[in-house]
């Protein structure tokens, strides 16, 4: 199987190219061989490598910078998708795509399911969005696999900014009022990697039947600063951290350019029903990454 491979350079991109690999041959392409804000040079790069699958973790996803630079979030979320997924119709072949919990508002009480109806809150969940629908309004065989909170020790995460706070200060605020689940970028990779193991040969008639829309995030949950709490306990002397103080604050008192829900929880049944997939608890997930970077 040929597998054309976008943003290998991002955090869930770079797993991908890894864990792949046991499936067929990867064609990794960087932001130097494909330009997302153009869709010829995406109709291009895909003519040319005729894959049997393409897998699109590639985003813009500076959940801030996205409010002032709503046309190139626009373009490289909601639009490219879409002229990725005409491409592979035309090939015969799938798409797998990801999105975010996101493109919801926050207002439920319990974990979302794919059945509840988005309602995106700021520029970066209302892209993600037109990305998913424009993938599903082409009628090609699909998975759009929706997460939320990714970190891991490569990229612009959560984890990498505590890490960095912590050798520089000596009090860091976190907000303890949003709640989520931390998802480790290999995780997302290998479950990926895990539901195209069951399709065999076939992955367009497997994604024709058993494709469409999932969540994908680890189990449990917490708030950011339930998630800067563990990073430090169990990883209490990375690199003789100058850090004394975590304190919990209210979003109120954290004020960004964009608006986040206050409970993003999605509930990952529908993805177990169907693939008997179920991601660890994400306390599981956060020690092995520590482990790795001790």
């Amino acid at each position: 199987m040929k597998i054309l491979l976008t943003g290998v350079t991002g955090q869930v991109g770079w797993e991908l190219q890894r864990t792949l690999m046991t499936l067929g041959e990867v064609i990794p392409v960087s932001r130097k061989q494909i330009d997302l804000t153009q869709p010829d040079s995406i109709r291009h790069i895909i003519q040319e490598i005729k894959p049997d699958l393409i897998v699109n973790p590639a985003a813009y996803t500076a959940v801030d910078k996205a409010e002032s630079e709503p046309e190139l979030a626009m373009a490289i979320n909601g639009i490219a998708p879409g002229v990725i997924a005409e491409e592979a119709k035309r090939l015969g072949t799938a798409i797998i795509h990801y999105s975010t919990d996101y493109v919801f508002d926050g207002t439920n009480t319990t974990p979302y399911t794919e059945l509840d109806k988005p309602n995106p809150q700021n520029i970066y969940g209302k892209t993600k969005l037109a990305g998913e629908e424009a993938i599903a309004s082409v009628g090609v065989p699909h998975l759009i696999l929706r997460t939320s909170w990714v970190y891991g020790l490569r990229g612009k995460n959560f984890l990498l900014t505590m890490q960095k706070l912590a050798q520089e200060r000596e009090e860091i605020k976190v907000v303890n009022d949003q709640i989520g689940a931390p998802t480790w970028s290999r995780a997302i990779a290998e479950a990926t990697a895990q539901i195209l193991f069951q399709a065999q040969q076939d992955v367009s008639g497997f994604l024709a039947s058993k494709g469409g829309l999932y969540h994908l995030t680890a189990s449990g949950q917490t708030s950011w600063y339930g998630f800067a709490q563990a990073i430090f306990q169990y990883n209490p002397e990375h690199n003789q951290r100058k850090l004394q103080k975590l304190i919990a604050i209210s979003s109120k008192g954290y004020p960004t350019a964009a608006s986040r829900p206050a409970y993003s929880l999605l509930n990952n049944q529908k993805l177990f029903n169907t693939f008997d997939l179920l991601l660890p608890e994400w306390q599981k997930s956060l020690e092995l990454v520590l482990a790795r970077n001790k």
